[in-house]
């Protein structure tokens, strides 16, 4: 499986931004295995990180890398910073943007991926659970499929309340102004928010791409996610949620990512050669 950290200019963010992709280009096949055709574009996901995290934190605490090469997946995981992937015009930072459109254009232009829509899905954890929500309702044309891990789904009622000793940075008030911008209750009804996303497309009768969130029951966001799950179904938008024991842990995303690419229309699972993997 290749691994690329990659660089790049993105217009929407105004900066050099890093990259990591993983890619099952070079992988090696048994004798009988039967091998993928020459230049076969790749089906791909579009994968988030949380908050604190980096582009590097799904190839580190999963076993996504084999799961993508079984599956012959190209994975792209951007840096979301701790923006959460919505377009702040106040910071000069457009990262809903730079997730729908400019990185799904570079990334088509730099590496041999699908350009169908069914071929492309969008996922993440926590923080990226939004952020793949938000963006993939917002880009419904791009993407085929959301993948949402404890979503953390906070453009709600919780948004308007000020803590007076924030004992993490998301619950500081110069944070969610940072994201979400200077008028929260006005961010509430905007595209910022997934569930006010999820009412216009309904009432407009778009087309929702195919959609899977999971949540471990002891994990605090249960509760949010769950209402992000019955907004859903009070506008009658098909969809797939599972909860499992779990907390806010990478032992759950492994498990849970597994299942979400068990459920995503990929091709047939084949293992390559690897050290892990030598056919004795």
């Amino acid at each position: 499986m290749a691994v690329f950290q990659v660089s790049f200019m993105a217009e929407t963010l105004g900066r050099t931004v890093p990259l990591c992709v993983i890619l099952p280009t070079d992988k090696m096949y048994f004798g009988g295995a039967v091998r993928r055709p020459d230049g076969k574009p790749y089906k791909t996901l579009y994968l988030l990180h949380g908050i604190l995290g980096s582009q590097n934190d799904w190839l580190y605490g999963t076993r996504i890398q084999r799961f993508a090469e079984e599956r012959d997946l190209a994975v792209v995981m951007p840096a979301g910073e701790n923006g959460f992937y919505v377009d702040q015009p106040w910071n000069c930072a457009m990262y809903g943007e730079f997730i729908g459109r400019e990185l799904v254009e570079f990334t088509r232009k730099s590496f041999p991926l699908s350009r169908k829509k069914e071929d492309t899905y969008i996922g993440g954890l926590s923080m990226g659970g939004f952020g793949a929500m938000r963006n993939g309702l917002k880009y419904h044309d791009t993407f085929g499929a959301i993948v949402s891990l404890s979503g953390a789904f906070i453009t709600d009622e919780s948004l308007l309340v000020k803590t007076e000793q924030p004992k993490f940075v998301s619950e500081s008030e110069e944070y969610k102004h940072s994201c979400f911008g200077p008028d929260l209750e006005a961010a509430l009804e905007s595209d910022r928010n997934p569930r006010f996303l999820i009412e216009q497309m309904a009432d407009a009768g778009v087309e929702f791409p195919a959609i899977y969130m999971a949540c471990g029951t002891e994990d605090s966001l249960l509760a949010k996610n769950q209402a992000i799950a019955d907004c859903l179904k009070s506008h009658g938008v098909s969809f797939t949620f599972e909860t499992g024991p779990g907390a806010h842990e990478w032992d759950f995303w492994d498990r849970y990512i597994l299942r979400a690419l068990d459920w995503l229309p990929l091709e047939g699972k084949q293992a390559g050669v690897s050290s892990g993997n030598v056919g004795i």
